[in-house]
């Protein structure tokens, strides 16, 4: 069985930092894009970052210079680092892996979110 599970949300003052992380086990042949994406209260969900199997990175606007996405594909792993977090950072982050299982079936997995609260 596969799945993905994002952890190390939590509540911080703005000017903080919190470090997400989403792991991905089981039956994996590979893994390509991984997503993290939030949805606040009231607002639609936005894609946050990406990073694709080569390195390569997007970001939101609203958090290009402050968040940084990196993967450990030794261990199926995506990291959102989150510095100088603001009120409207708070939101349940969530995260996606599109990947390849070993009978090379291909997937996108979705975790649960965690909670991120930025208080001013």
């Amino acid at each position: 069985q596969v799945q993905l599970v994002a952890s190390g949300g939590g509540w911080v003052q703005a000017g903080g930092s919190l470090r997400l992380s989403c792991a991905a086990s089981g039956n994996i042949f590979s893994i390509n894009a991984m997503d993290w994406y939030r949805q606040a209260p009231g607002k639609q969900r936005e894609l946050v970052a990406r990073i694709t199997s080569g390195g390569s990175t997007n970001f939101a606007d609203s958090v290009k210079g402050r968040f940084t996405i990196s993967r450990d594909n030794a261990k199926n792993t995506v990291y959102l680092q989150m510095n100088s977090l603001k009120p409207e950072d708070t939101g349940v982050y969530g995260c996606n892996a599109e990947v390849l299982h070993i009978n090379m079936r291909a997937a996108t997995l979705r975790a649960q979110g965690t909670q991120v609260t930025v208080s001013s």
